[in-house]
């Protein structure tokens, strides 16, 4: 059986998102039924991976000791859902830092890549913004959009032409993971 690998985008698809950015475990919410998601997605045989800019490091809205207080309610509320995230990878830069890792570059994407030891061409990426999928569609990447977070902004519209060919569009990530799960059977 080959690794079957998602990479997922955190705010905006899989807790809710904040333009004043999430800065505590107390603000890092999850979406409706996302968890639960994440977790039919494990039971069905996909890891489960997140790749996330996180610039509020970079400009000093919380520390690091809060990102790994989010990161670790994350994880709790995904274990009593029956799921789990085999890792996170973050990017803590400013835009204005100019490095390799913030989507849509595709730096995440590349650890990723090498921590796994797989090639990402056909890895669906999941998102809420066109830099989440461009970050990962640069690789070879399935790109998958949701209308939760700041792509509620594209629903009853056309995508424009700014995003890769091919992109699909879901309601949120439960139905993405009914979407994967409807075409790649459970191989196990």
């Amino acid at each position: 059986m080959t690794y079957r690998l998602v990479i997922l985008d955190r705010d905006g698809t899989i807790n809710a998102d904040s333009d004043e950015y999430v800065k505590s475990a107390d603000e890092w919410q999850p979406l409706p039924g996302a968890l639960e998601a994440i977790a039919r997605l494990n039971h069905a045989g996909w890891h489960v991976v997140v790749a996330s800019n996180q610039s509020g490091l970079g400009r000093g809205l919380f520390d690091l000791a809060a990102l790994n207080a989010m990161h670790t309610k994350m994880h709790k509320l995904l274990a009593a859902q029956g799921g789990r995230i085999d890792a996170v990878f973050f990017c803590p830069h400013t835009p204005d830092d100019n490095c390799q890792c913030r989507k849509p570059l595709p730096g995440l994407f590349e650890q990723i890549g090498e921590r796994f030891g797989v090639d990402l061409k056909g890895v669906p990426v999941v998102g809420d913004t066109l830099r989440d999928v461009l970050a990962g569609s640069v690789l070879g990447c399935e790109p998958h959009l949701l209308l939760t977070g700041k792509g509620a902004e594209f629903r009853g519209c056309p995508l424009p032409d700014t995003f890769p060919p091919g992109t699909r569009v879901h309601e949120d990530l439960g139905a993405f993971a009914d979407h994967l799960l409807a075409r790649q059977p459970d191989a196990r």
